[in-house]
């Protein structure tokens, strides 16, 4: 209960920096089948080891801000390795935030530790999706 108190803080948090809004309307299934298909394609990439594959999922600004696939690539194996290689993965109940979409995602790293990864999706003008952030939690939450 603490862990899923933890995660909802950081919810909350994220909601008042702008990183989620507070008013959530409903994401249409065609959508989460999207960001979630999209999601699952960077994870693919990563366990592949294809940094190329895993940094053309990424948003322009991230690009930007890593410049290359490999730079892109050691920041995930250092900073998120549950994200680099999760033992298990459950997509949670996609939000729209009126800026992009939050998508949930519950991870187990190879020692049994949970997480929640918030992936923020932003949609392009030709209508495709980019993850646009990652954000980590340590918990567990109600899978849907």
């Amino acid at each position: 209960m603490h862990q899923l108190f933890r995660v909802l803080v950081l919810w909350f948090g994220l909601a008042g920096a702008g990183f989620i809004a507070p008013a959530q309307a409903a994401v249409s299934a065609a959508q989460a089948q999207e960001i979630q298909r999209l999601v699952r394609a960077q994870l693919d990439a990563f366990a592949a080891d294809d940094a190329p594959r895993a940094f053309s999922y990424a948003a322009a600004s991230i690009q930007q801000m890593f410049g290359t696939p490999e730079q892109f690539m050691q920041m995930v194996r250092s900073s998120y390795p549950v994200v680099y290689r999760p033992a298990s993965v459950a997509f949670l109940t996609p939000k729209d935030d009126a800026g992009g979409i939050v998508q949930p995602v519950a991870m187990t790293d190879a020692e049994g530790g949970s997480w929640i990864a918030l992936y923020r999706l932003v949609q392009l003008p030709d209508k495709s999706w980019r993850i646009a952030g990652c954000v980590l939690a340590t918990g567990t939450a109600q899978r849907t």
